[in-house]
């Protein structure tokens, strides 16, 4: 072409969680059976959406309104609803206009980097959500910006490197964090959050918190949302969804909560942007949005938050339990979402290392793709052609260190079983090669 329509930050667009799902088919295709431990759908992985959840849904289902368009920053009923939830914390306050929905947060954050500055960049965690970090490394064009999630104090994140980062770089216009954490599962403490947004009124910069996992939190200190964290004087947002507390993943459904916009007249225009954004495409998905105040009401709700957290605080338990102890690996507890990671030890991994793969045609299909792939991702593409389980490596994540991330979503208790030892069983098979 005459001009190059190719935006710089292309190559940055990398979601492993997906695109390893190619890999798997084909793997599929040629016989091995696929247990799917790569992307956190419950419902995928047989959780059943209460009944009288789907009750609320179907009865909105056969009420016209919830068919039509809706306001353009979000039903107003339920934004109202959601400031009201978030004023409750007795954290910052906000109104109804400081929520903006998004047809999930998927989108939400391609408006966000989208619409930012391209020299304004936003330092994330590593290991890092891939939408997350894709996202800001193609809106600058450049390879997205880290701080430390240290694995020997619990993925907690290391606020020297953080603060250090900040001070020496001044294009770093904010820090994101992840509460609970995807991919570790961390959950961070108030008294961490205080650090961090003392670290943002110091150096003047935004505060973004993905709080995606928010009530899907079995630590010991519960939910800390930054509402709660972030005081009077720092401007920043929270993103929130239904994806995956409903659970309804396919609703597509997140909204932002966004504080302190007045504080900063930059900060508030950046917000209008999106708004402005919004408006291009009139508005996002109505229904659920309709059914936020009536599932977050209902009697049964809390219920349901308090039965799902202490199903995947026993899995997690059961998954960290079968996997420690191995020689040459590293698991840390997780206390929030659902995914755990596992860490190899440094220099563990060897290029030579193999596990046997009995299919001679997916072994001819993936020898090519391990010559040069990196270590973590060698030993994932071994176990999927060699044991059928699918998951994700950890070097994908923005990360430095080898592991893999793999889900605590299975229903099946046999077979969430059977999923974990036969990990145990091929990470030694594979480290004694």
């Amino acid at each position: 072409m005459r001009r190059n329509i190719v935006h710089s930050g292309a190559d940055a667009l990398i979601y492993e969680i997906r695109q390893i799902v190619a890999l798997a088919k084909q793997i599929e295709a040629m016989g091995v059976p696929i247990t799917w431990e790569n992307i956190g759908d419950p419902i995928q992985k047989g959780e059943n959406i209460p009944l009288w959840m789907k009750d609320i849904v179907s009865g909105l289902v056969n009420q016209n309104k919830s068919w039509a368009y809706t306001a353009t920053q979000g039903d107003e009923t339920t934004r109202k609803f959601l400031a009201t939830k978030v004023n409750e914390r007795g954290g910052a306050q906000i109104t109804s206009e400081d929520i903006l929905f998004f047809n999930g947060l998927g989108d939400a954050v391609a408006k966000i980097f989208g619409f930012m500055r391209r020299e304004a960049r936003i330092l994330g965690p590593s290991p890092a959500y891939s939408t997350l970090s894709s996202a800001e490394a193609a809106h600058s064009g450049y390879e997205h910006l880290t701080y430390e999630l240290n694995p020997d104090n619990d993925w907690m994140p290391d606020l020297e490197d953080i603060e250090n980062k900040v001070k020496y770089n001044d294009s770093i216009a904010g820090i994101l964090l992840i509460n609970p954490d995807n991919p570790t599962g961390a959950v961070y403490p108030k008294e961490v959050m205080r650090e961090i947004v003392k670290i943002c009124e110091k150096y003047d910069i935004i505060l973004i918190c993905d709080e995606t996992y928010a009530h899907v939190n079995y630590s010991e200190w519960g939910s800390i949302h930054l509402s709660e964290v972030i005081g009077d004087k720092v401007c920043g947002f929270a993103l929130r969804s239904i994806s995956k507390e409903y659970p309804w993943p396919g609703a597509r459904c997140g909204w932002l909560e966004v504080f302190n916009r007045k504080n900063d007249p930059t900060f508030e225009r950046y917000i209008k942007s999106l708004l402005d954004a919004k408006m291009l495409e009139v508005c996002s998905t109505t229904l659920p949005q309709l059914s936020i105040p009536l599932v977050y009401s209902h009697p049964e709700f809390l219920n349901h938050l308090k039965f799902r957290n202490l199903k995947f605080k026993k899995r997690a338990e059961k998954a960290t339990q079968i996997l420690s102890g191995i020689p040459g690996v590293k698991v840390i507890q997780p206390k929030g979402a659902f995914y755990l990671t596992l860490l190899f030890e440094d220099n563990i991994l060897k290029s030579h290392m193999t596990l046997p793969i009995q299919n001679q045609q997916v072994k001819n299909f993936v020898s090519p793709l391990m010559e040069k792939a990196a270590l973590d991702r060698r030993f994932v593409l071994h176990l999927l052609a060699s044991a059928g389980i699918c998951v994700v490596p950890l070097s994908s994540f923005c990360c430095s260190r080898n592991g893999f991330r793999v889900t605590l979503l299975e229903e099946d208790e046999t077979k969430f079983e059977w999923i974990y030892q036969t990990l145990a069983e091929n990470i030694k098979k594979y480290l004694a090669s």
